[in-house]
């Protein structure tokens, strides 16, 4: 009997130890190195849909519960504080979310582009910061449509024009918000901690990938004319992450086919490095409709 219980004991201890090796090759091989892998997009959308404002959204993002910041961009051992700021023009928001990495440089993490269309619709999207996610990186809430019970048929874009922040900046009485907080200036109620490694960091923000998709397509279309000559960047951030980013960009592969129906499809490849050095190599497949 001592014998059987030994054995089981070392079968169940070999299962988990195997276990947690195929978690622990996963989370690594999903890293890409760069900065952006400590800061969700997906996580801030999440928190700008259960904000009632800007000013909230930019409390929700610097709150260490809400696990969606991680990113130490300067390398002092603390977390940045994000702030958040409204370019607006013609009914068209680009909310930039921006750290202040020291006393003379900032650096934009990701713009939330958003556009009105008629009373009742409106269309948002996150986009990355080419610097922070080595590409320009474009996210919208979805959700699936299904045919019948248990089958996906596709997915369509959520109309957010009930979100509270989307309500809220449409309103009359909306004033502008650009934050008022920078290295020098910080919320009495903020205080930075320290960043977790990215096999931490990485479940927390894993949940919110099913209600967002990747994209190729600009759907606000005027936000970058807005957005573009105010994009700021930073030497420090530049400078520490240019091996990450440049090593990322070299591997990342991008091929162009066209499917029935006129459809392109875009597979784009990334060799990121996964456990003991071997390469690990990522795909992303994105489908363009042509016209009819």
């Amino acid at each position: 009997m001592k014998r059987y219980t030994l054995c089981y004991s070392l079968l169940m201890s070999f299962c988990l130890s195997a276990s947690l090796s195929q978690a622990k090759t996963f989370i690594k091989s999903d890293s890409t190195g760069l900065p952006g892998d400590h800061f969700s997009l997906e996580g801030a959308l999440e928190l700008f849909k259960k904000s009632s404002s800007p000013e909230e959204f930019e409390k929700m993002l610097n709150s260490e519960d809400n696990k969606v910041n991680n990113l130490d961009l300067n390398g002092d051992g603390e977390i940045d504080y994000i702030r958040v700021i409204d370019k607006t023009d013609k009914g068209v928001h680009t909310f930039i979310l921006q750290a202040a990495v020291s006393e003379s440089e900032n650096q934009d993490i990701a713009v939330i582009e958003l556009e009105k269309e008629g009373t009742d619709k409106a269309v948002l999207q996150i986009v990355g910061d080419e610097d922070i996610y080595g590409e320009e990186t474009i996210i919208e809430p979805t959700e699936e449509v299904k045919a019948n019970a248990g089958t996906t048929t596709s997915t369509t874009v959520v109309n957010v024009a009930a979100w509270p922040a989307v309500r809220y900046v449409y309103a009359p009485s909306y004033t502008v918000w650009v934050s008022p907080y920078g290295w020098r200036v910080r919320p009495v109620w903020w205080r930075p901690w320290r960043p977790v490694r990215y096999a931490v960091y990485h479940p927390y923000w894993t949940p919110y990938r099913h209600r967002y998709a990747v994209v190729n397509t600009h759907r606000v279309v005027y936000a970058r004319g807005i957005y573009r000559p105010v994009r700021t960047t930073s030497v420090i951030v530049t400078t520490r992450h240019q091996p990450a980013v440049a090593s990322y960009r070299a591997t990342r592969t991008t091929t162009t086919v066209h499917g029935p129906r006129g459809r392109e499809v875009t597979r784009k490849s990334t060799t990121v490095q996964g456990p003991r050095g071997n390469k690990v190599t990522r795909k992303t497949t994105r489908v363009k409709k042509g016209r009819n």
